[in-house]
């Protein structure tokens, strides 16, 4: 498999996180020669919160953690297969997942609700329970590194995508590491993907929860490759509590303040990766609104250029056609006044009030639409509201890609 172009250089150094453990299997339920089952075991008396699709055909993992994140019934573990989304699999497929849960409990003596799972690959192929329950006992007692693990939960991916960094909650440091996959399907709510994010900060699952779902909505929910919304969309954030910062009075407690900063950078580094992995991208671009009435309506208008086939494949084809910027947001629904329309390409002003400015000169802008990093700015009026949304071009190759798919 060709690398994507947008690619960084290297999957990143990442700390290790107390309290959490890593262990990955190759169950050859898909794929030859790799690793596609990993287990995330969090010690002691941590905490894990998530976000799922929106998506009415939500698949059997999904139903499941919710159900058991919606019980409070706490969690130890996340289990996780890579090649078989388990999805619009009917009552076998709840009946995949309970049995793959109940097989992990039992080597790690704990509930079957205290073990979540999730899965990614192909919809409304039948789970074959057995074969990962073959390997529970090696993940139960095996450990790994994060690039082991972001490679575990691959697809149609071309590349690890992992991140870290570190916070302060009071006067104690944490780390903070995840990783995610995603490569097409993607758009918010989320996209096929799934995503892991770590911390040794000690949070009750109620501020992990309410942390998560802002910082979801600022990247994951923010990204979108090919407007299709997936069936097992999850990010999870576990809380092993092993630094023992002093306990918190809340999700908007200012000694959160730095966490939350720190977890808006990986997890939006995360996101931001998983478009520059988007299938058969070439180009990386990112569009800024602002002027809106509200922040809603910014996303709105943003995802509509995103989203826009016309704009993508002319980005793709380094065409300079801001008209399709134009019509783009002219389609989103969001009531603008058009005379107030001002658009910008790699930060060269073209329209302005409603009309393209008088000494527009394309060249610049036809330079930058060369390059790999493709920038547009549109302002739709004298509103507060703003967005940022990551997106990336359609080739053929994103054709090409989920053409062979399956085969």
């Amino acid at each position: 498999m060709t690398v994507s172009p947008l690619a960084p250089a290297a999957f990143p150094a990442m700390p290790d996180i107390a309290g959490v453990t890593l262990s990955t299997a190759a169950s050859g339920m898909k794929y030859t020669g790799r690793d596609d089952m990993l287990l995330m075991q969090l010690s002691g008396s941590g905490s894990i919160a998530a976000v799922f699709t929106k998506s009415d055909t939500a698949a059997a993992p999904v139903d499941w953690c919710r159900r058991q994140l919606g019980a409070g019934s706490g969690a130890r573990a996340i289990l996780v297969n890579a090649g078989n989304a388990n999805a619009f699999t009917g009552d076998g497929g709840m009946a995949a997942v309970t049995t793959c849960c109940e097989g992990v409990a039992t080597k790690l003596g704990c509930a079957p609700g205290e073990v979540l799972m999730a899965s990614t690959g192909v919809i409304g192929e039948p789970l074959d329970s057995a074969v990962l329950a073959a390997h529970f006992d090696s993940l139960a007692n095996g450990s790994a590194d994060w690039q082991a693990a972001a490679q575990a939960i691959l697809t149609t991916d071309t590349f690890a995508k992992g991140a870290s960094t570190t916070a302060a909650i009071g006067g104690t440091d944490v780390q903070i590491a995840g990783i995610a996959k995603g490569s097409g399907m993607i758009a918010p709510n989320m996209a096929t993907m799934l995503a892991f994010i770590a911390t040794d900060a000690a949070l009750p699952q109620p501020v992990l929860a309410a942390l998560l779902a802002d910082a979801t909505d600022r990247s994951f929910n923010a990204i979108t490759v090919d407007s299709d919304t997936s069936t097992n969309d999850s990010v999870y954030l576990m809380a092993s509590g092993a630094a023992g910062n002093d306990a918190v009075a809340g999700a908007d407690d200012p000694a959160l303040d730095d966490f939350r900063g720190a977890l808006d950078q990986v997890m939006q580094d995360l996101a931001r990766q998983i478009v520059r992995d988007g299938e058969g991208a070439t180009k990386f671009i990112t569009i800024a609104v602002t002027g809106a009435a509200d922040d809603t309506v910014a996303h709105g208008i943003g995802m509509s250029i995103a989203n826009s086939p016309l704009v993508k494949t002319a980005v793709a084809g380094e065409d300079a056609n801001w008209g399709r910027i134009v019509m783009a947001v002219g389609k989103s629904g969001a009531g603008i006044d058009q005379s107030k329309l001002g658009i910008s390409m790699g930060g060269v002003l073209i329209a302005a009030a409603g009309t393209r400015v008088v000494d527009y000169d394309e060249s610049p802008v036809a330079l930058h639409m060369k390059g790999e990093e493709i920038d547009i700015a549109v302002k739709v009026g004298d509103g507060t509201g703003t967005a940022r949304i990551w997106t990336c071009d359609l080739t053929h190759g994103y054709i090409s890609i989920n053409a062979d798919y399956r085969s």
